[in-house]
Order: C-alpha cells, then structure tokens, then sequence
C-alpha cells in the first residue's frame, strides 16, 4: 500500500496532508513497527520526548510526526516521507488498522456448547467450544462468546459484544453493545459482603445488578463485583486493564482508564475521564472527581476535587508529593544536622 493511500485512510486533514514532504516519494509501506525497530517499507510514528531521537537513526519508509519543524528538517533530510498531524499517536493507531484486524469467526454454534432452551439469542451469533449459556440470558446480534465461558442465568449481552475464553458472566449481569470482555476476567461475582456478628461473620447475599455500558472493554483476570442491592456500574467508553478489582457498588463514569492491578473498594463513585495509573488503590465510599488523575500505587483515602492529580499514599496533591519527594530524599543530612544542632546545644 502507498503511503498516499494510508495517509487517505487515516483521515488527515487537507491541511496536515498539505505538510508531505518529497511528494516523489510515496514508498510502498509493507507494515507498521515501533520507531526505534522499524525496518525499510515500514511506517511509524513519533510524538516527541525520548523517542525524537529514533527520526535521526530509524530505518522506516514513512513516518508520521507532531508538528515540530525540526524533527520534520531531519526527516526530509534523510530521505523519508513524512506527514505532520495533531495527534500522531491516533493517526497511527488508524494505520495500524489497515494491516491488522482481530481474528473473527463465522458466526455458528460449536456442538460441544450447552445453551438452556430458554435462553435467547441473536442473529450471526459465534458460540465457541464448552460454552455454557444458562436459563433466561439473552445474547444480541453479532456477540462472539470464544470457548469456555459460562454466562450464567438472567444475563443480557448486548449486539456486537466479544467474550473472550475462560471468562464468567454472572447472574445479574447487563453487558451492552460492543464490550469486549478477555480471558479469565469475571464480571458481577459476589461482592465481599458480611455482618460481624458474635457468632462471627453473617453472609449478605448479593442481589444487586452489575452493568456496563456499551463500549467498554475488560482485560485479562480483572473482577468487577455485584453489590446486595442497586448496582455496580460501569460507563460508557471506559477501558479496565489486567488484574484489575471493582468491589460492589462502585460506580464508575465513561472515558475512564483504570491500569493494572488497580482496586477499589465497595461504594467507590469515580467521575468521568479520570485515569487511574498502576496499583492506585481507592478506599471505601471516596468520590473521585471528573478529570482526575491518580498517579501509580497511590492510596486515595478521601474525596477529590475534579481535575486534580494526587500522588502518595495516603494521597496529596502532585505538586505537594514532588516537594514531599525532595525532602524525603535529604531526610539522611538532615538528620545528621540535627544531631550536630542538638550537640552543640548540648540537648539529650
């Protein structure tokens, strides 16, 4: 494929793709790779910071660049054809889709799977090996459920939705339109529900409702938990990583990013567009603002403001942890200093 071709799928604007250098040199782009292991016919891209350097030593065909004269100097100086966009992370991403689609089943029912005579489902359907789908659920148009996984009864799926192997949709649960769920992920299990009482701990059954909205996708080994009454919910748009915990109740808003091995306790509301970096834990009943960004293995104990970026644990505010930082790392001379002070004060 030409690179003006991907450059017309990718959706540039006349104005970025105004920016093509060397129009003579449209190369035959053959695949997509990382800046700094590209090979001759690959395209690849550079947002600046630590990988600007890869434009003056890179092999690649093509590349896409931000808009910043100097990387785009290097590259028409080497030879290479290049476009300048806005985002050109997101416009990679896009290439990317040219050369790479998911693997996708034709629709049908493998003989091995058991599906209640009660259950519904939808046109062009794929049901996978093992598959169990229980009393009462209902799969839309369009779902791919990969083998093994157990959709329990009452579910709802929505059209579209792709269930990869070994996960388990419990009771309870309401997926919509074009989720994705990955392997080993269990949504709307039982949430960690007990009374202590003097005999010891009295069970409450969890009758709530998980939901997620559509859109949202669920890696590897995450568990998002159903509460004993209402619901835990999951917007629109939101993407959960690997081994990830959503304890029962919680609500969480769309466009939102949650990072491996993040957990949150029951009841924990969480705005829109927040993002919560790696091991960020958030205790009981706290509400994170819109915007909020929690930066990795944080401990959030309390409200936040909308728009914040909290670092530390317990949580404070960024600029705040990078002072707190600094003085942490002189603790050792200051310490030696207040030994001498109190010497010379003669202070035990």
């Amino acid at each position: 494929m030409k690179f003006s071709e991907i450059l017309n799928h990718i959706d540039a604007s006349p104005e970025e793709s105004s920016l093509v250098k060397h129009k003579e040199l449209d190369p035959e782009i053959v695949g997509i790779a990382s800046v700094d292991q590209a090979e001759r016919g690959t395209l690849s891209y550079v947002e600046g910071g630590e990988f600007a350097k890869f434009v003056q030593t890179t092999v690649a065909s093509a590349l896409i660049l931000p808009s910043d004269e100097e990387l785009q100097k290097v590259a028409e100086e080497r030879g290479i054809a290049w476009v300048a966009v806005s985002q050109p992370k997101l416009a990679f991403a896009k290439a990317i889709a040219l050369f790479y689609q998911p693997y996708q089943p034709e629709p049908g029912i493998h003989p091995s799977a058991v599906i209640d005579p009660s259950a519904i489902l939808g046109k062009e359907v794929y049901v996978g090996p093992n598959v169990v789908i229980s009393a009462e659920a209902t799969i839309g148009d369009k779902v791919t459920i990969y083998g093994n996984v157990v959709i329990y009864p009452q579910v709802e799926i929505g059209p579209g939705t792709i269930l990869h192997a070994n996960c388990t949709i419990h009771e309870r649960s309401k997926i919509g339109a074009n989720c994705l769920i990955n392997s080993g992920s269990v949504i709307g299990a039982e949430g960690f529900g007990f009374v202590n009482t003097p005999e010891g701990l009295y069970k409450v059954h969890q009758s709530g409702y998980t939901v997620l909205e559509d859109e949202v996708e669920v890696a590897c080994n995450t568990a998002i938990d159903r509460p004993s009454v209402g619901e835990t919910r999951i917007g629109k748009n939101t993407k959960i990583d690997n081994l990830v915990q959503i304890g029962h109740g919680c609500q969480i808003g769309t466009n939102c990013a949650i990072s491996g091995q993040a957990g949150m306790s029951g009841g924990v509301r969480i705005g829109n567009r927040v993002i919560l970096a790696g091991q960020a834990g958030i205790a009981n009943k706290a509400n994170i603002g819109d915007g909020t960004i929690i930066a990795a293995q944080a401990g959030i104990h309390r409200d936040t403001q909308p728009g914040q970026t909290i670092s530390g644990s317990p949580g404070i505010s960024h600029p705040t942890y990078l002072k707190a930082s600094a003085i942490y790392q002189r603790l050792p001379e200051m310490y030696k200093t207040l030994k001498r002070i109190k010497k010379q004060l003669k202070i035990k």
